[in-house]
């Protein structure tokens, strides 16, 4: 993603000839004001145990439950400007600790991720994970009382749907009637058939792979079932599509692909959507599924879903969507419109060229945009990036930016604060300030970013700068925001303290402005070619819709103050109707005041940033 300064340069005079604005007929009417979204990863969030054994059990190192979602946390959440919250790994997933007691086994070592095992290796859709619960009898009560909790605090929620793959062991013991779990019913001497559920390795019985590294099942520690063998015959096919009976140590062995009806040749043994369907409603959509015959595995997604917004959820997050046809999605996300039209789905992609036909054929509401605006913001805040890129990015997807999520963090990726990734929390500042007010979009943040957590330590299963989803953990920065329960960040540092102050200015602001549902309009380039000292650590672009008008403007450099005169174009003081004088700028992430002088057409004002300081100037 990186580009040289040349290039950029290049790139960002030949696209400042346009304007660039929001497409506004993308925004639903319904949305006048931002989604901010608080992804918290269930298990740790309540943990206030910071023991950290690598491999530790649940007892040695604790767990999180629903309860801990008190109304006070819930309070706190909403009151850091939040709209959403995604509960990360609710759904019953594989895994070690053992529950018999309450009819529910433990998992072969074997093939769990760690000890408290992957949220993407669900072997129950039915049902949410016992570990959560005080009582794992009533784990499904628990979790609706913390569903009605949450709306109660003004909260949406979302959990996640993983399609493309399921535990090695499926079995729900708390489907309804009338369900029938996946796989039941396959055919195991084919390795493919339409209404399969799984691929099938005929003739051939799993074997569990080749640990390499030193690694060890559970670390090493003694366990009955961890040893090498797991009963599957034939072998199904591994959830990132390795067709071999004894996958590899990195592929994906802890779960099986689902089949949605591709062959084994790649060809689609389903009808494909009509010409022009992106340009169809997502009624129209579902008009066209209603007699035609797709594979069971779509429709055991689609009840899953209409399961869950019964219970009262308010979304989806769809792992690894790209996986998936994109006319499931089409059949999947129409029926759950139909069902509720405000649902919010969020998917994700990895592949841009494919972006338009899951936003317009497989009615996404949102996109993960990682690795086009994520990938460039963090290269530019691990010092090796230009800001030059930002402008490209925002012009290559001027028709879509309503659909695309932005975000620094969330489970998959690198903690700010981590040494792999910028090494220092403050670093992720001037990137949180143009991730969130730079498009219409959802804005989103992992639980821990606000107070600096680094990811630091090896839980077991996986490796440093990421918090693990795998295994029983504590995370120190967030135990000490939750204060044991109270949630006040009273053990904070001052630094932790102020970052997180920091992010409740800003997201709190994103859900008032208007502007940030209008117009957008980079001036980088414009200063980058007319303004002396303006330089690629810098970035700067304007908002506005009705009668707010904003300047916004970050330094990425840690260690320089860069002092200058930024300009507005000559379209923008136009636009904007500016009349010779003096304007008032107030930044809204401070008390700090400046001004706008403008003359003979023109409009400038004095800049001196501060390293890794932003401003949002809102013209009086």
């Amino acid at each position: 993603m990186d580009r040289t300064v040349i290039v950029g340069l290049v790139m960002a005079a030949l696209l400042t000839a346009c304007t660039t604005q929001t497409d506004q007929k993308n925004i639903p009417e319904q949305e006048e004001m931002k989604i901010n979204i608080y992804q918290v990863f269930t298990r740790l969030f309540g943990n206030t145990n910071t023991t950290n054994k690598p491999w530790g059990t649940l007892e040695e190192n604790g767990v999180g439950k629903f309860n801990d979602f008190s109304d006070e946390a819930l309070e706190a959440i909403k009151d850091l400007g939040i709209t959403h919250i995604w509960y990360t790994g609710v759904l019953h997933h594989a895994m070690v600790t053992d529950y018999s007691q309450y009819g529910i086994p433990g998992d072969d070592p074997d093939v769990v991720k760690g000890r408290a095992g992957s949220p993407y290796s669900v072997k129950d859709y039915y049902n949410v994970n016992p570990d959560l619960a005080v009582d794992p009898a009533q784990r499904l009560k628990e979790f609706e009382a913390l569903i009605h909790r949450s709306h109660k605090h003004g909260l949406k929620v979302i959990i996640d749907i993983v399609p493309n793959h399921v535990a090695r062991v499926y079995h729900s013991a708390s489907k309804p009637e009338g369900v029938e779990d996946f796989g039941a019913s396959d055919d195991l001497s084919r390795e493919y058939m339409q209404h399969n559920n799984f691929y099938y390795i005929t003739g051939k019985p799993f074997q569990v792979p080749v640990w390499q590294d030193g690694y060890q099942v559970l670390g090493g520690e003694p366990h009955p079932q961890a040893d090498g063998y797991f009963k599957e015959d034939p072998a199904k096919w591994t959830g990132n599509g390795s067709r071999s009976a004894q996958p590899g140590m990195h592929d994906w062995y802890e779960a099986v692909k689902v089949n949605f009806g591709i062959r084994p040749d790649g060809s689609k043994d389903f009808d494909e959507l009509p010409a022009g369907s992106e340009n169809e409603s997502y009624q129209d959509h579902y008009a066209f599924w209603q007699d035609r015959q797709v594979p069971d595995s779509w429709k055991k997604f689609r009840e899953i879903a209409l399961y869950w917004l019964e219970k009262g959820i308010d979304g989806f997050r769809y792992d690894m969507a790209e996986m998936v046809p994109v006319e499931f999605w089409s059949y999947m996300n129409s029926a759950i419109k139909m069902a509720s039209p405000d649902a919010f789905l969020l998917a994700e992609i990895y592949q841009p060229q494919i972006y338009r036909d899951y936003i317009q054929k497989g009615k996404m509401d949102y996109l993960y945009d990682k690795v086009e605006l994520y990938d460039t913001l963090k290269h530019i805040m691990q010092g090796h990036g230009s800001t030059d890129n930002i402008v490209h990015i925002q012009e290559g997807m001027k028709d879509i930016e309503h659909h695309m999520t932005h975000f620094l963090e969330n489970h998959d990726e690198q903690r700010i604060a981590s040494a792999g990734f910028a090494g220092n929390a403050e670093k992720g500042k001037p990137a949180m300030v143009v991730s969130a007010t730079i498009n219409t979009a959802p804005t989103m943040i992992y639980f821990g970013q606000e107070v600096g957590e680094p990811g630091d330590g090896i839980a077991g299963h996986g490796s440093e700068t990421r918090t693990t989803i795998y295994d029983y953990w504590g995370v120190p920065n967030h135990v000490r925001w939750m204060n044991g329960g109270v949630f006040d960040g009273g053990l904070l540092s001052d630094k932790e303290a102020e970052l997180r102050d920091f992010y409740k200015k800003l997201l709190n602001f994103t859900l008032k402005s208007q502007a940030l549902m209008g117009d957008y309009r980079e001036i980088h380039s414009y200063n980058r070619r007319h303004t002396e000292w303006y330089n690629d650590r810098l970035f700067s672009f304007v908002r506005w819709k009705g009668g707010e008008r904003l300047i916004i403007v970050s330094n990425f450099d840690p260690n320089n103050t860069f002092g200058f005169e930024l300009q507005l174009p000559e379209e923008v003081v136009l636009n904007w109707e500016l009349t010779e004088g003096i304007y008032s700028l107030e930044n809204q992430l401070s008390a700090q005041r400046l001004e706008l002088r403008v003359k003979d057409g023109k409009a400038a004002t004095r800049i001196d940033l501060k390293p890794l300081e932003s401003l949002i100037l809102k013209i009086k």
